[in-house]
């Protein structure tokens, strides 16, 4: 039995619904079921802040943020992102280390993983198809991880592989994306996938493409960047609504573009980093996203900074890496942010793994190693990654 004690009925809200005023009383032996539809079927912006619908796309529960931030998803922290069982378990959120360069400069085709929640080496995964360098990462569900395109030194290629994150193993293929690219980014949230900028066999790119993440196919167009670039972030920096792409070379900028998730279309100016760099290694949550090391004209740097996705502005300083390097990868949960490997290019290259605690500020710790699997050492740089906890779940 349910029973609702209410002081006064009225219907004159902007709806036309009926507004309930005086809830004094609750009780019920059932549960509630919130407004429901896709994300295009969203009520339009004059809704209070703090309503609350099921997204019938991503399968989440989002509240609305008011009119300048939009729809955002409830964050799950779960214990057991990882999943599995017997050999395959991982408690917490799974990173993966996907293919790169080692030193000397051979191509790798070999996955890795870490356990986010938990300090150490990584571990074997599983191979890709291919050994390739530059690839494209920072794409994944809950469920899977996807790698697209990379070099093959000096070509670049179009395949896109996905990874299923719970169970050791290889990677399979999954679809070509428009044109050939490496060294661009990679961002997602639980159904859509979008790589941004690379170079394209030479010259540099500004496309925009996207996959579904929930159907095997090709990518196809979804906008444009505000300049061409490649060597942007490596590891994704997005919340579930916006994707943000920082810096890069080829031409060198600070420049940070976001995307809108949910709607085709080019990229928006967000701010700018505090100097030109390329080859960064990116993370965060859903709130904060984290830029860390690369290069700068004058060399490499260790420096972090981060940025509050749901606004616009300038990064501003969060603290060091243990190691100056570039082309390092991210990896995150939803507290911790991770970066592994990179370089002073041409050498060393490094097999250092660090964290950071989102939330606060402050220097890096270290993780551990790249451990190296099959006959390859852990020395790595130009990898891809991927995590079942990152900002846009």
């Amino acid at each position: 039995m349910s029973k609702i004690n209410v002081r006064n009925l009225s219907n004159e809200n902007e709806d036309g619904a009926p507004d309930i005023v005086g809830v004094s009383t609750l009780s019920a032996t059932s549960y509630f079921v919130p407004t429901k539809g896709s994300t295009i079927e969203r009520p339009p912006n004059h809704l209070e802040e703090g309503s609350i619908r099921f997204n019938t796309d991503t399968k989440n529960l989002e509240y609305y943020r008011g009119h300048t931030i939009g729809w955002a998803q409830f964050e799950l922290i779960d214990p057991d992102l990882g999943g599995g069982t017997g050999s395959n378990t991982g408690a917490g959120t799974r990173g993966l280390l996907i293919a790169g360069n080692g030193s000397p400069d051979n191509t790798k085709e070999e996955i890795e993983f870490i356990t986010i929640s938990t300090l150490g080496n990584s571990q074997d995964f599983g191979t890709l198809s291919q050994g390739s360098q530059a690839g494209i990462g920072g794409m994944a569900s809950r469920t899977l991880a996807f790698y697209a395109g990379g070099s093959l030194i000096p070509a670049a290629i179009n395949t896109i592989e996905k990874i299923t994150i719970a169970s050791l193993g290889n990677a399979v293929d999954y679809g070509d994306t428009l044109t050939n690219r490496a060294g661009g980014s990679g961002v997602s949230n639980q159904i859509r996938a979008i790589i941004a900028g690379g170079n394209a066999n030479d010259p540099t790119t500004n496309v925009i493409e996207y996959f579904s993440m929930t159907q095997s196919g090709n990518s196809v167009d979804f906008g444009d960047l505000s300049l061409k670039r490649e060597a942007t972030n490596k590891g994704n920096v997005n919340s579930s609504t916006r994707g943000l792409i920082g810096g890069g070379g080829s031409p060198n900028t600070a420049q940070i573009d976001f995307i809108t998730m949910s709607t085709l279309g080019d990229s928006q100016d967000f701010g700018d980093l505090s100097a030109t760099r390329s080859s960064i290694a990116g993370g965060g949550n859903s709130t904060r996203g984290i830029f860390a090391g690369g290069a700068i004209p004058s060399g490499r740097v260790n420096i972090i900074e981060f940025v509050t996705i749901a606004t616009t502005g300038d990064a501003a300083d969060f603290g060091d890496l243990t190691v100056i390097r570039q082309s390092a990868t991210g990896m995150s949960s939803p507290t911790r942010a991770t970066f592994a490997g990179g370089a002073l290019t041409p050498n060393p290259v490094f097999n250092t793994i660090d964290y950071v605690e989102i939330a606060t500020t402050g220097d890096a710790i270290d993780f551990g190693d790249v451990a190296g699997s099959g006959s390859t050492d852990g020395l790595l740089h130009n990898a891809a990654s991927a995590s079942n906890g990152h900002g846009g779940l």
